[in-house]
Protein backbone atom coordinates (compact mmCIF):
# COMPACT_ATOMS: atom_id res chain seq x y z
CA UNK A 1 0.00 0.00 0.00
CA UNK A 2 1.43 3.35 -1.08
CA UNK A 3 1.84 5.84 1.77
CA UNK A 4 0.79 9.44 1.29
CA UNK A 5 3.63 11.94 1.48
CA UNK A 6 3.44 14.77 3.96
CA UNK A 7 3.58 18.35 2.73
CA UNK A 8 7.01 18.72 4.30
CA UNK A 9 8.29 15.65 2.46
CA UNK A 10 6.90 16.87 -0.85
CA UNK A 11 8.49 20.28 -0.29
CA UNK A 12 11.88 18.75 0.48
CA UNK A 13 11.68 16.55 -2.61
CA UNK A 14 10.75 19.47 -4.87
CA UNK A 15 13.53 21.68 -3.48
CA UNK A 16 16.06 18.85 -3.74
CA UNK A 17 15.28 18.14 -7.40
CA UNK A 18 15.25 21.86 -8.19
CA UNK A 19 18.66 22.40 -6.63
CA UNK A 20 20.10 19.47 -8.58
CA UNK A 21 18.75 20.76 -11.91
CA UNK A 22 20.00 24.29 -11.27
CA UNK A 23 23.34 22.96 -10.06
CA UNK A 24 23.67 20.97 -13.28
CA UNK A 25 22.83 24.00 -15.40
CA UNK A 26 24.23 26.98 -13.50
CA UNK A 27 26.84 25.89 -10.95
CA UNK A 28 29.62 25.96 -13.54
CA UNK A 29 28.93 29.52 -14.76
CA UNK A 30 28.42 30.66 -11.15
CA UNK A 31 31.83 29.26 -10.15
CA UNK A 32 33.50 31.01 -13.09
CA UNK A 33 31.69 34.27 -12.30
CA UNK A 34 32.69 34.06 -8.64
CA UNK A 35 36.35 33.59 -9.54
CA UNK A 36 36.29 36.56 -11.94
CA UNK A 37 34.51 38.73 -9.35
CA UNK A 38 37.02 37.88 -6.62
CA UNK A 39 39.89 38.75 -8.98
CA UNK A 40 38.49 42.28 -9.19
CA UNK A 41 38.31 42.73 -5.43
CA UNK A 42 40.78 42.96 -2.57
CA UNK A 43 40.35 39.21 -2.19
CA UNK A 44 42.15 38.56 -5.49
CA UNK A 45 44.91 36.45 -3.81
CA UNK A 46 42.33 33.74 -3.05
CA UNK A 47 41.38 32.93 -6.67
CA UNK A 48 45.01 33.32 -7.75
CA UNK A 49 46.16 30.79 -5.17
CA UNK A 50 43.34 28.44 -6.10
CA UNK A 51 44.14 28.65 -9.81
CA UNK A 52 47.80 27.92 -9.10
CA UNK A 53 46.76 24.93 -7.03
CA UNK A 54 44.35 23.80 -9.77
CA UNK A 55 47.19 23.80 -12.30
CA UNK A 56 49.27 21.68 -9.93
CA UNK A 57 46.26 19.38 -9.44
CA UNK A 58 45.31 19.34 -13.14
CA UNK A 59 45.56 15.60 -13.73
CA UNK A 60 43.83 14.42 -10.55
CA UNK A 61 40.41 13.93 -12.26
CA UNK A 62 42.06 11.48 -14.69
CA UNK A 63 43.71 9.65 -11.82
CA UNK A 64 40.59 8.59 -9.99
CA UNK A 65 39.58 11.99 -8.64
CA UNK A 66 38.70 12.67 -5.01
CA UNK A 67 35.39 11.01 -4.21
CA UNK A 68 33.79 11.89 -0.91
CA UNK A 69 31.53 9.48 0.98
CA UNK A 70 30.15 12.50 2.82
CA UNK A 71 28.91 14.14 -0.41
CA UNK A 72 27.68 10.88 -1.92
CA UNK A 73 25.56 10.23 1.18
CA UNK A 74 23.92 13.66 1.44
CA UNK A 75 20.27 13.34 2.50
CA UNK A 76 19.30 15.57 -0.41
CA UNK A 77 19.96 12.67 -2.80
CA UNK A 78 17.41 10.54 -0.97
CA UNK A 79 14.80 13.22 -1.61
CA UNK A 80 15.76 13.34 -5.30
CA UNK A 81 15.35 9.56 -5.46
CA UNK A 82 11.95 9.65 -3.76
CA UNK A 83 10.58 12.44 -5.95
CA UNK A 84 10.48 10.38 -9.14
CA UNK A 85 10.76 7.70 -7.52
CA UNK A 86 13.92 5.82 -8.55
CA UNK A 87 15.03 2.29 -7.79
CA UNK A 88 18.21 0.45 -8.81
CA UNK A 89 17.25 -3.08 -9.85
CA UNK A 90 19.94 -5.77 -9.67
CA UNK A 91 19.67 -8.44 -12.37
CA UNK A 92 23.13 -10.05 -12.07
CA UNK A 93 26.01 -10.33 -9.65
CA UNK A 94 29.18 -8.26 -10.13
CA UNK A 95 32.35 -9.97 -8.94
CA UNK A 96 34.40 -7.50 -6.84
CA UNK A 97 37.56 -9.15 -8.18
CA UNK A 98 36.91 -7.89 -11.70
CA UNK A 99 36.44 -4.53 -13.43
CA UNK A 100 33.42 -3.43 -15.44
CA UNK A 101 32.26 -0.89 -17.99
CA UNK A 102 28.57 -0.15 -17.52
CA UNK A 103 27.05 1.16 -20.75
CA UNK A 104 24.02 3.24 -19.78
CA UNK A 105 21.07 4.27 -21.99
CA UNK A 106 19.24 6.50 -22.56
CA UNK A 107 21.12 9.74 -21.96
CA UNK A 108 17.97 11.78 -21.43
CA UNK A 109 18.27 15.52 -20.93
CA UNK A 110 20.22 15.47 -17.66
CA UNK A 111 21.02 11.75 -17.07
CA UNK A 112 19.56 12.07 -13.61
CA UNK A 113 19.00 8.30 -13.34
CA UNK A 114 22.69 7.56 -13.93
CA UNK A 115 23.76 10.30 -11.53
CA UNK A 116 21.47 9.22 -8.70
CA UNK A 117 22.34 5.54 -9.11
CA UNK A 118 26.09 5.76 -9.57
CA UNK A 119 27.28 9.14 -8.22
CA UNK A 120 25.32 8.95 -4.98
CA UNK A 121 24.43 6.17 -2.57
CA UNK A 122 20.71 7.04 -2.62
CA UNK A 123 19.85 3.94 -4.65
CA UNK A 124 22.08 1.65 -2.60
CA UNK A 125 24.67 0.63 -5.20
CA UNK A 126 27.28 -0.39 -2.61
CA UNK A 127 24.70 -2.44 -0.71
CA UNK A 128 23.60 -4.26 -3.86
CA UNK A 129 27.15 -4.84 -5.09
CA UNK A 130 29.50 -5.13 -2.09
CA UNK A 131 33.13 -4.47 -2.94
CA UNK A 132 32.34 -2.76 -6.26
CA UNK A 133 32.90 0.99 -6.62
CA UNK A 134 30.90 2.92 -9.23
CA UNK A 135 32.31 5.89 -11.12
CA UNK A 136 30.21 7.93 -13.53
CA UNK A 137 32.32 9.28 -16.41
CA UNK A 138 31.30 12.70 -17.74
CA UNK A 139 32.64 15.38 -20.11
CA UNK A 140 36.28 16.13 -19.39
CA UNK A 141 35.78 19.86 -19.94
CA UNK A 142 33.73 20.11 -16.75
CA UNK A 143 36.85 19.33 -14.71
CA UNK A 144 38.55 22.45 -16.06
CA UNK A 145 35.99 24.70 -14.37
CA UNK A 146 37.39 26.03 -11.08
CA UNK A 147 35.54 24.96 -7.93
CA UNK A 148 32.97 23.02 -9.98
CA UNK A 149 35.59 20.32 -10.55
CA UNK A 150 35.81 19.75 -6.79
CA UNK A 151 32.07 19.17 -6.58
CA UNK A 152 32.11 16.78 -9.54
CA UNK A 153 35.03 14.78 -8.14
CA UNK A 154 33.41 14.61 -4.69
CA UNK A 155 30.46 12.72 -6.19
CA UNK A 156 32.88 10.21 -7.70
CA UNK A 157 32.71 11.47 -11.28
CA UNK A 158 35.73 11.24 -13.60
CA UNK A 159 36.38 12.37 -17.18
CA UNK A 160 35.29 10.06 -19.98
CA UNK A 161 38.75 10.12 -21.55
CA UNK A 162 41.21 7.39 -22.47
CA UNK A 163 43.74 8.28 -19.71
CA UNK A 164 40.95 8.34 -17.13
CA UNK A 165 39.50 5.00 -18.25
CA UNK A 166 42.98 3.47 -18.36
CA UNK A 167 43.65 4.54 -14.77
CA UNK A 168 40.31 3.25 -13.49
CA UNK A 169 40.54 -0.09 -15.30
CA UNK A 170 44.24 -0.88 -14.93
CA UNK A 171 45.83 1.21 -12.18
CA UNK A 172 43.11 1.21 -9.50
CA UNK A 173 42.95 -2.47 -8.68
CA UNK A 174 39.78 -4.52 -9.05
CA UNK A 175 36.13 -3.89 -8.27
CA UNK A 176 35.73 -0.73 -10.39
CA UNK A 177 32.47 -0.16 -12.28
CA UNK A 178 33.01 2.61 -14.83
CA UNK A 179 29.70 4.03 -16.01
CA UNK A 180 29.50 5.59 -19.48
CA UNK A 181 26.30 7.17 -20.83
CA UNK A 182 27.11 6.09 -24.36
CA UNK A 183 24.60 8.06 -26.44
CA UNK A 184 25.85 11.45 -25.27
CA UNK A 185 24.38 14.72 -26.52
CA UNK A 186 23.12 13.11 -29.75
CA UNK A 187 20.93 10.75 -27.74
CA UNK A 188 19.75 13.53 -25.44
CA UNK A 189 18.28 15.41 -28.42
CA UNK A 190 16.16 12.34 -29.15
CA UNK A 191 14.82 12.22 -25.60
CA UNK A 192 11.04 12.33 -25.93
CA UNK A 193 8.32 11.04 -23.59
CA UNK A 194 7.28 7.53 -24.56
CA UNK A 195 10.11 7.21 -27.10
CA UNK A 196 13.23 5.12 -26.50
CA UNK A 197 15.93 5.82 -29.08
CA UNK A 198 19.45 4.48 -28.56
CA UNK A 199 22.47 6.06 -30.29
CA UNK A 200 25.47 3.74 -30.48
CA UNK A 201 26.14 2.78 -34.10
CA UNK A 202 29.18 5.07 -34.25
CA UNK A 203 29.98 4.81 -30.54
CA UNK A 204 31.85 1.55 -30.04
CA UNK A 205 35.02 2.97 -28.51
CA UNK A 206 33.98 1.69 -25.08
CA UNK A 207 34.05 -1.85 -26.47
CA UNK A 208 37.67 -1.43 -27.60
CA UNK A 209 38.56 -0.06 -24.17
CA UNK A 210 36.91 -3.06 -22.49
CA UNK A 211 38.86 -5.47 -24.70
CA UNK A 212 42.12 -3.60 -24.14
CA UNK A 213 41.89 -3.64 -20.35
CA UNK A 214 39.99 -6.88 -19.86
CA UNK A 215 36.86 -5.26 -18.42
CA UNK A 216 33.43 -6.87 -18.50
CA UNK A 217 30.64 -5.06 -20.37
CA UNK A 218 27.37 -4.60 -18.48
CA UNK A 219 24.24 -3.04 -20.06
CA UNK A 220 22.26 -0.55 -17.96
CA UNK A 221 18.90 0.94 -18.91
CA UNK A 222 17.34 3.92 -17.16
CA UNK A 223 13.60 3.40 -17.56
CA UNK A 224 11.59 6.63 -17.45
CA UNK A 225 14.59 8.89 -18.13
CA UNK A 226 13.02 10.19 -21.34
CA UNK A 227 9.74 10.98 -19.57
CA UNK A 228 11.20 13.60 -17.23
CA UNK A 229 11.32 16.44 -19.78
CA UNK A 230 9.35 17.26 -22.89
CA UNK A 231 11.42 18.59 -25.80
CA UNK A 232 9.82 20.65 -28.55
CA UNK A 233 11.45 20.75 -31.97
CA UNK A 234 11.63 24.44 -32.87
CA UNK A 235 13.20 23.98 -36.30
CA UNK A 236 16.64 25.19 -35.20
CA UNK A 237 17.05 22.83 -32.28
CA UNK A 238 15.12 21.57 -29.28
CA UNK A 239 13.42 23.51 -26.52
CA UNK A 240 13.14 21.67 -23.24
CA UNK A 241 10.44 22.03 -20.61
CA UNK A 242 10.05 20.22 -17.31
CA UNK A 243 7.59 17.38 -17.18
CA UNK A 244 6.84 15.68 -13.90
CA UNK A 245 6.87 11.89 -14.19
CA UNK A 246 4.37 11.52 -11.36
Amino acid sequence: MKMEKTQRKEFLENISVLQWIWSFLLLGPICIGLMVYLLLTCLWPLPVLYLIWQLMDWHTPERGGRRSSFVRNWKVWNHVRDYFPMKLVKTAELNPNENYILGCHPHGVLSIGAFASFSTEACGFMDLFPGVRSCLCILGGLFKIPLYREYAMATGCCPVSKPSLKHLLSNSGQGNAVVIVIGGAAESLLSLPGVNTVVMKQRKGFVRVALEFGANLVPVYSYGENNIFRQVNAGFGCLTTARSPL
